[in-house]
């Protein structure tokens, strides 16, 4: 039997992270990856990322490294677009 086939994390990946990510996400939240830190050891089907948390309108908060489990990982399709400034009638 062969393990699952995970896809990769990549810079600009957009991640909806739940429990199923990590015990800490009582309230999900959702996060643009930054990288994903690679050099970090850690136990086998887990990884850490450093990411920006979004926030409902897609911008980022604040900046996080974060401990999470690449089974748990919810790719989001479509990247939440930024608030755009409004343009002001002339």
């Amino acid at each position: 039997m062969t393990a699952p086939t995970l896809r990769p994390i990549k810079a600009g990946d957009v991640l909806h992270l739940t429990r199923a990510a990590s015990v800490q996400f009582v309230r999900p939240i959702i996060v643009r990856v930054i990288r994903e830190l690679t050099d970090r050891h850690t136990y086998y089907g887990w990884t850490w990322i450093e990411v920006y948390q979004l926030d409902a309108r897609g911008e980022a908060v604040s900046r996080r490294e974060l401990f999470v489990r690449r089974a748990g990982l919810v790719y989001l399709r479509a990247t939440p677009a930024p608030a755009r400034a409004r343009v002001a009638a002339r």
